[in-house]
């Protein structure tokens, strides 16, 4: 067992913001809200009458956006319309050559055929299952080779299967956890929690999400994203021990010994000291800062208290 060099950490994204396509004034107030990811709606947040002005409005911004070449970190990212309708094609035929487009969120993902269509743009994509079919097929869409990343979408599966505990959730959860391990894909965040003024409903399933090895959340408001990242924040005893397995590794890599021993004599090995520095990475980045990017204020999402207003959910 020998301690591994220190590798750049891959980028964090905690929290992913959604904000409605027809809504241009908000664009900028969701870049500046402090989420990691940026996700513009063009699908369930848009009524059918407003959707080419949404994708107009989209493209656009995302002209603007490129031509600064920010430096904000933020991620911005489009969900596009279903792939099955030529409103989806559409949406990605004016998009995807766009600079200011860092990667596109196909919905209603159920087969990898769908994500062939990717062959002909060049752009990042992240698959949302939201239903049984895409659930069973999971692990083949992840490991699609077009696929950045895969998602739920948590409202849209428990209408198809009638699920009325979210906890009935866990199981599907899980499936979908493992699919993107498997495929060596980022993490899989947690759907929205739909009502913005449940704070503490919000934060409750922010943990049990992350037992479950889920990781982030998509928000509809920014009030929810200090919520999400204090969830998924390492605690002081998590970082504490981190701390105690890097310093050894460090340690043993300096006195040139193949192992690495902790002071009360267990050992680690590779991926137990690799983990120990991302979790000392995503402490950093988590940890709480005046000067943080943040307008909570703000609301590039959907109405600042209740549910989701219908036609505007987000996976």
């Amino acid at each position: 067992m020998t301690a591994p060099k220190p590798a750049p950490a891959p980028p964090v994204r905690v929290t992913w913001l959604y904000v409605p396509g027809d809504r241009p004034e908000r664009f900028a107030k969701a870049v500046a809200s402090g989420a990691d990811v940026v996700i513009i709606d063009l699908e369930d947040a848009v009524a059918p009458a407003r959707k080419d002005e949404a994708r107009a409005n989209v493209a656009a911004y995302l002209r603007e956006r490129g031509a600064a070449a920010p430096t904000d970190g933020v991620e911005v990212h489009v969900r596009v319309n279903d792939l099955a309708t030529q409103r989806g094609l559409d949406d990605l035929s004016e998009l995807v050559d766009l600079p200011g487009l860092d990667a596109v969120r196909l919905p209603k993902v159920e087969s990898p055929r769908t994500l062939d269509l990717l062959d002909h743009f060049p752009v990042p994509a992240y698959a949302l299952l939201e239903s049984a079919a895409g659930i069973v097929r999971a692990a083949a869409i992840a490991a699609h080779p077009r696929v950045a990343g895969v998602a739920l979408g948590e409202q849209d599966l428990a209408a198809e299967l009638s699920i009325t505990d979210a906890s009935a959730l866990d199981h599907l959860r899980l499936q979908v956890v493992l699919a993107a391990a498997a495929a060596g894909l980022p993490p899989v965040p947690l759907s929205v929690h739909p009502h913005v003024q449940d704070e503490r409903g919000l934060l409750a399933s922010c943990l049990a999400g992350r037992a479950l090895g889920l990781f982030g959340r998509a928000a509809i408001h920014p009030r929810q994203l200090p919520v999400i990242r204090q969830a998924f924040a390492p605690t002081a005893e998590e970082t504490a021990r981190a701390r105690e397995i890097v310093d050894a590794a460090e340690r043993a890599e300096r006195d040139g010994v193949g192992a690495v021993a902790l002071p009360d004599g267990r050992f680690v090995d590779a991926p137990v000291v690799a983990r120990a520095r991302r979790t000392l990475a995503l402490a950093d980045r988590l940890a709480p800062d005046p000067g943080r990017r943040r307008r909570d204020g703000a609301d590039p999402g959907q109405a600042p208290s209740g549910p989701a207003r219908p036609g505007h959910a987000a996976p």
